[in-house]
């Protein structure tokens, strides 16, 4: 199966994706994750996507393609993956469906998680992640520890990324409204999105879109 998480920055598009890594037998396939890992590693191409992220802009197309196509080829992605952030443009979901046509696949399902500005505001800028690992926290729902420690993997470095900040999240948001959106009705064309309520406990909210997509 390859699916589809869709919705605003913040959402819990990545955070639902990690439960239903191992549910579906599949990978998550984050464009953020990816790009931030190249924006740490110092490359010239990391260096373009700072400044783009940095200032709560979208990156262009013609950076992210490449790796998307990159990831799909690999052996864990071959019987499909869990699409977390991308597309966010009508030609960035054409250009997937084209390429996965080639591979003779195509988006089975589109689950749209529906979540408020308000809400999305909360939940970012009390966001906090492990620079070693990735762990995500929060410090009202899932506070890091005392400590210091990454539950995960032990590390020390839990920060908030300079991308969580309101400003930041709010032009994201903006961005999304105008951009991002009419994606929806491009799949929904294609009959295959199912909207589902993203407010609530991480289990409500796992078991709602399981049964949008049909597995137990």
């Amino acid at each position: 199966m390859d699916l589809l998480l869709f919705g605003p920055p913040g959402a819990g598009k990545g955070t639902q994706a990690k439960f239903l890594i191992d549910l579906l037998g599949i990978p998550q396939i984050s464009t953020g994750d990816m790009m931030r890992a190249e924006r740490k590693s110092g490359s010239e191409l990391g260096q373009q996507f700072d400044e783009y992220m940095s200032a709560g802009k979208l990156v262009p197309d013609s950076l992210v393609l490449d790796l998307i196509n990159k990831r799909l080829t690999q052996e864990d992605a071959k019987n499909g993956a869990i699409f977390d952030g991308y597309p966010r443009t009508v030609a960035q979901a054409e250009a997937l469906d084209s390429l996965l046509e080639k591979l003779e696949r195509r988006i089975d399902r589109v689950v749209s998680l529906d979540v408020a500005l308000d809400d999305i505001v909360e939940r970012v800028t009390g966001r906090r992640v492990c620079l070693d690992c990735g762990q995500t926290y929060h410090v009202r729902y899932t506070p890091p520890p005392q400590n210091g420690e990454c539950t995960n993997c032990g590390g020390s470095k839990i920060v908030q990324r300079s991308d969580d900040t309101e400003e930041v999240v709010r032009k994201r948001f903006d961005e999304y409204k105008a951009k991002t959106e009419p994606v929806l009705a491009h799949y929904e064309a294609k009959g295959v999105v199912k909207s589902v309520q993203g407010v609530g406990s991480l289990e409500e909210i796992t078991e709602r879109i399981k049964k949008a997509i049909g597995v137990e």
